[in-house]
């Protein structure tokens, strides 16, 4: 195993409040709804506390056969949740995600989710890099979408 060490990160802005995008991302089983074509199936394998989505939370999300477990390892109501990866075993091991909601000076919210992880075979870690921040640029990009629809939707009722 090489240890290599690996992170990355990806910034966002929206015009929604960080209470809605910290809900629609703390909620496993609604992922399907929203964060099309990287997840088109999701559900909770576990509910945390607080439920759904709290510490111990455990989410299913993905397309079978390729479906990933991710337990909430800390949880900061409407301002921060930090997950891990349990299954299935990649060549990324120990992946952890943090998603971080910042108010900003437009009433908007500062949007930082963050991941890092060991290489576990060598030469990997490179490549998995590569999917995992792009698959989180895109899931982030399709919270930031849903979030605003919602935030909208409620402005106009």
């Amino acid at each position: 195993m090489s240890g290599r060490k690996f992170t990355f990160e990806v910034n966002r802005t929206s015009s929604a409040p960080p209470a809605t995008l910290f809900r629609i991302e703390a909620d496993g089983a609604r992922w399907s709804e929203w964060a099309k074509p990287i997840v088109f199936q999701s559900s909770w394998e576990t509910q945390g506390d607080p439920e759904p989505g709290g510490i111990g939370a455990v989410r299913k999300v993905g397309l079978w056969p390729m479906v990933m477990l991710e337990k909430t390892v800390e949880y900061e109501q409407d301002r921060r949740h930090v997950y891990a990866l349990i299954a299935p075993k990649t060549p990324a091991l120990d992946y952890h995600g943090e998603a971080l909601f910042t108010p900003n000076a437009s009433g908007g919210t500062d949007i930082r989710w963050r991941g890092w992880f060991t290489e576990g075979v060598p030469g990997t870690g490179p490549v998995m890099l590569a999917l995992l921040r792009g698959a989180i640029q895109v899931i982030s990009l399709r919270l930031v979408r849903a979030a605003e629809r919602e935030t909208a939707t409620a402005q106009d009722r």
